[in-house]
């Protein structure tokens, strides 16, 4: 008796989309790429071979083939709210790279009608997958009570990856590299932020921020700071945990992790490389396949995404401090 594959649509094959589109051709058995949305649909996609595989410039034909069984989303947040929404209505399970949406009140909008159609929906926050911030996460009880984290991520400013952050009006790099840290502080403790101080280098609508510093406390009081930006050249990918028992320094760009606990001797794990996307689509096909709940939610995505919006009302404000929850009743 023949299995018949699970056909995934790709809506969204630039730079980042195209690294989904090669594990959806080469690294998932029993699933096959359906379809593939793009909206230059005449540039074609490179060398992969996607000759036999229909191409369509209107997601909504995309989403209405028959062959897509679901759907997967690589494009700017702007549009994410309209491709969901169309989705829910074919009944369609749909994972959404990060962040889930441009603001919070679009990301309550696409949870509210999967959840009202009893839809899976995931948000890809792949650096959870990521085994550095996996092997912090199981070495951080060995540092006693928390005291607090420090976060560090600045990536290099190509025009390629911000291509949907340069349009007018548009949210920058907090959105599109913070929300990461926005998601990892409850992934790691447990706790949800309560409020955040945020200063900008420039504010949207004006322009897209570069630079954003972040002080934000957990349900405990945990301290969290975090540096985000757009530099030149010279990538850096860290964050540090300071314990009552020790510290942990975790580096998931170098693939490493940095202990001293106690009076112990000083530890270090090399971590071998994992390709998160990989898993975040693993993980999005078993969730579909065992009808379970994904590991990373819908709500998972839009509570970053509150955050996100809590540090941009902050630095509108001056760096004044702003209660994540209260901003997002307001929306």
């Amino acid at each position: 008796m023949t299995t018949r594959s699970l056909g995934i649509g790709l809506i969204g094959v630039g730079r980042h989309g195209s690294r989904y589109m090669h594990h959806l051709l080469h690294d998932l058995p029993g699933v096959s790429l359906a379809a593939l949305c793009r909206k230059r649909i005449g540039e074609g996609v490179g060398n992969l071979p996607t000759r036999e595989i229909p191409m369509y410039g209107d997601y909504r034909d995309l989403i209405a083939d028959p062959a897509v069984h679901a759907v997967v989303v690589v494009t700017p947040p702007a549009l994410c709210l309209e491709v969901c929404l169309a989705a829910v209505k074919a009944g369609k399970p749909l994972l959404i790279e990060k962040p889930l949406a441009p603001t919070g009140r679009e990301a309550r909008a696409i949870v509210r009608a999967a959840e009202e159609a009893g839809l899976l929906l995931m948000t890809a926050q792949t650096l959870r997958f990521d085994r550095t911030i996996l092997l912090l996460k199981e070495h951080l009880p060995e540092i006693g009570r928390l005291r607090y984290a420090t976060f560090s991520s600045r990536i290099e400013a190509k025009a390629s990856a911000q291509a949907w952050s340069s349009m007018p009006g548009q949210r920058g790099a907090l959105l599109e590299l913070g929300v990461h840290l926005l998601d990892l502080v409850p992934f790691l403790t447990g706790e949800s932020i309560v409020d955040v101080r945020c200063e900008m280098d420039q504010c949207p609508p004006l322009a897209p921020e570069t630079l954003a510093l972040v002080q934000a406390h957990t349900e405990s009081g945990l301290r969290c700071v975090m540096d985000i930006a757009r530099v030149e050249s010279g990538r850096v990918a860290r964050t540090e945990w300071v314990g009552t028992k020790g510290q942990l320094t975790a580096d998931w760009h170098h693939q490493r992790v940095t202990g001293v606990i106690g009076n112990a001797v000083p530890q270090e794990w090399i971590v071998q490389p994992q390709q998160t996307i990989l898993a975040a689509l693993r993980a999005f096909v078993s969730a579909i396949e065992t009808k379970t709940p994904p590991p990373i939610t819908g709500l998972d995505g839009c509570r970053a995404v509150e955050v996100a919006d809590a540090c941009y009302r902050s630095a509108e404000q001056g760096g004044a401090t702003v209660n994540v929850g209260a901003v997002a009743r307001e929306a």
